[in-house]
């Protein structure tokens, strides 16, 4: 991680995005425009609706280069579970709802605080990848980037990832968006209700020629931009506006080949939700009393990439290849008056990260029984971090002075990651399919690590409705760059912000061995069942918490840990019936803290040292269910989440309350004319206004209490045309 100055910076960085965006939705006109004017303009015939021949055309040859795509970058062997544009659809609030809900719809995923996803017990460690492509890092936060509304279908691939996954290997998801094939009309809605939530979206696409294209873009103000600090149901200062805009663009070169431009851009402002009845501790300039109701922290996040890519198919060899940019920040404002008061300390957060990088993946078909895969990856970042922090001078054990000091901590880190992977996929017959590789990665950042990591897997179909897989990886996950805290400990000795530990280790790479074997058995027609166990051994297990006054996480290592679980999962599709019922159980733990230790507090740490503990994004038990209904042009639906509670107390000895939360929802399309709609829809959001706490403000790197968001009303009007 990097420190800067960011002081009066909100400005540029709007600028900045702003601009960035503009740049990224130009560059997808310019490529529409040139590809559109560099088409032949075909003579359809007489009977036919000129150019529908030539989009078909198009629209055959996108779904076919699509195809394609699937087999360079194969997930065989994983465990894949996908939703497609009905379940999307049919889901508590449906394209409108927030990424991380539809996440929390798959096996194994656990709800935390500010919209962190847990999968299989593991902190974070999912890298996401669209149409295939792998998507550069962002700072985490709470605006999420990502959006149900432009996805064609979501999966999530666990387990032991073939070779070509590296780095980030709890999870892979991957998004398939929408195309001009799929949306060829517009869309204008407006989504609202409760909470004083409204947003406005739009979408269009369509097929010119042989471009084919899709946009997006909506504006969202609520009234829960974070989880609620208190049981009510209203939160004090937590209005969130966010701005967003996707888009995506392809041209056929020809009958073999294809251009792929992805875009997106986005803006979140945060209020920070505030606790009242909050104790003074400190004297601020002669002031001793502060209401801590009328605090006033905030927060703006900005993202932005740009991904190009070229497919190419020659007779049995496939490829895809891809250049990106992705801009990231978080900027972290702190109430300075009412945070002396309360914490001794004030602290403006500036981080930022900068990417590029290129991606190659390809595919050749040796013969019947051997299909060779490879690949690499290339990346250099840059990350800064800027703090300015006011603290108060203290002797031992009490503060000297109510005038504070003001001390700024910068630095700037560059981070490079280098992977290359081969594979084949062996058919030693119909029935048996062995996927062995491996891949060799390098980071060099913080310090300077690499791994061959071998990867095996196995699938056996005895029988038509029955899939057998095994599998092994040796995995090897670096630190995320931009949440490695730099801070300068000695700058802060004798402070309100001194360590009590001043232990600095450098955070390194995990490394760990992966174990997953599962089956997959179809019932009847439309029913099918699945059951998935996995095992996790790992050296310098990776975790993050948020330690400072800033809603922003740092990274540490804990020296060994260990994660096993299973999941059951089942779904029956048939008629205008659908349902799917997830089990997931898991077992999560770590032993001694071995770097970036100046972050705990000195009993913790100690204990921890001699024991193993749970990890705070440890829950037993989670699930989720739901079932709709469609007939003719209505659909009803009720679904709903389990989580036997995440971790608390000191070391994380204890868990919070368990809970369950159902939703409901109602929707009618009343079409008017072949190509015009208007579709209704009406969501209850935690239909029994259940109170339930996914963080009571105490374990391991938990900053403050957040409660899930109580009962709630909203409708969507929408218009297709």
């Amino acid at each position: 991680m990097q420190f800067r100055n960011s002081i009066s910076k909100q400005l540029p960085m709007k600028k900045a995005l702003t601009a960035a965006t503009t740049l990224l939705f130009g560059a997808t006109i310019a490529v529409a425009q040139e590809a559109a004017s560099a088409a032949p303009s075909p003579t359809p015939p007489t009977t036919a609706t000129p150019g529908t021949a030539t989009a078909e055309e198009v629209i055959v040859q996108s779904q076919e280069m699509d195809i394609t795509r699937e087999a360079i970058v194969s997930s065989l062997g994983a465990t894949r579970y996908t939703v497609g544009p009905d379940r999307l659809d049919s889901q508590s609030r449906g394209e409108d709802a927030p990424f991380n809900q539809t996440m929390l719809r798959f096996p194994g995923v656990a709800q935390d605080s500010f919209a962190q996803l847990h999968v299989r017990g593991e902190h974070a460690n999912l890298q996401y990848r669209i149409n295939d492509v792998l998507l550069p890092e962002s700072i985490p936060g709470f605006g999420l980037e990502l959006e149900s509304r432009f996805a064609d279908s979501i999966s999530l691939i666990t387990g032991a990832l073939p070779a070509q996954f590296g780095f980030r290997t709890t999870g892979v998801i991957d998004i398939h968006t929408k195309n001009g094939a799929v949306i060829q009309q517009c869309e204008a809605s407006v989504y609202g209700g409760s909470f004083d939530t409204i947003m406005p979206s739009f979408e269009y696409g369509g097929v010119t020629g042989k471009l084919n294209y899709y946009f997006t873009a909506s504006y969202l103000h609520d009234g829960i931009g974070i989880e609620n600090p208190t049981r009510t149901a209203n939160p004090i200062h937590d209005d969130t506006d966010q701005y967003k805009m996707f888009g995506y663009s392809s041209y056929i070169l020809d009958d073999t080949s294809r251009l792929v431009l992805l875009t997106s851009g986005n803006h979140n402002d945060f209020q920070i939700p505030n606790n009242p009845g909050q104790t003074p501790e400190f004297i601020d300039m002669g002031r001793s009393t502060f209401n801590s109701a009328k605090l006033n922290e905030t927060q703006v996040e900005q993202n932005a990439y740009a991904i190009l890519t070229y497919q190419k198919k020659i007779d049995d060899f496939n490829m895809q290849a891809s250049v990106f940019t992705r801009y990231s920040s978080v900027l972290f404002r702190p109430d300075n008056v009412g945070d002396l008061i309360f914490n001794g300390v004030a602290s403006r957060v500036d981080r930022d990260i900068f990417s590029n990088g290129i991606e190659l993946d390809a595919s050749y078909k040796l013969n019947d029984q051997h299909t060779l895969r490879g690949g690499f990856l290339v990346t250099e970042q840059h990350a800064t971090v800027g703090t300015a922090t006011l603290v108060f001078p203290v002797d031992a054990s009490n503060q000297t002075s109510d005038v504070p000091l003001r001390i700024v901590d910068n630095s700037g880190k560059y981070g490079y990651l280098y992977g290359l992977y081969f594979q084949d996929e062996w058919k030693p017959f119909e029935q048996l399919t062995i996927n062995f590789g491996g891949r060799f990665d390098i980071v060099d950042a913080f310090s300077h690590e690499n791994q061959l990591s071998p990867r095996i897997n196995i699938v056996y179909q005895p029988f038509a409705s029955t899939t057998l897989h095994a599998g092994y990886a040796r995995y090897f996950t670096p630190p995320p760059l931009e949440n490695v805290d730099q801070s300068t400990i000695s700058k802060f000795v004798g402070t309100t912000n001194e360590s009590a530990i001043t232990k600095d280790s450098v955070v390194t790479s995990e490394r760990a061995h992966y174990f997953d074997v599962g089956a997959t058995q179809k019932i009847a027609e439309g029913f099918n069942v699945g059951i998935d166990g996995f095992y996790k051994s790992s050296h310098s297990v990776l975790d993050e918490g948020q330690f400072g006054q800033a809603l922003i996480l740092s990274s540490f290592n804990y020296k060994r840990g260990e994660i096993y679980g299973g999941e059951f999962t089942a779904n029956y599709n048939k008629g205008g019936l659908s349902s799917y019922l997830n089990v997931g159980y898991e077992w999560a733990r770590g032993t001694n803290v071995s770097s970036a230790q100046f972050l705990f507090d000195p009993d913790e740490f100690a204990y921890i040292k001699k024991n193993w503990v749970f990890l705070d994004h440890d829950q037993r038990f989670t699930g989720s269910a739901g079932i709709s209904y469609t007939w003719n042009d209505w659909q009803a639906g009720i679904d709903g989440l389990y989580g036997n509670g995440l971790r608390r107390g000191f070391a994380n000895t204890q868990k919070n309350h368990p809970y369950e939360t159902f939703n409901v929802s109602l929707q009618r399309r009343i079409k008017i004319t072949e190509k015009t709609a208007v579709k209704i829809r009406f969501d209850v959001v935690n239909l029994l206004d259940t109170i339930y706490e996914l963080r009571d403000g105490s374990g391991i790197g938990v900053g403050a209490p957040q409660f899930g968001q109580r009962r709630g009303f909203y409708g969507t009007v929408a218009y297709d045309f």
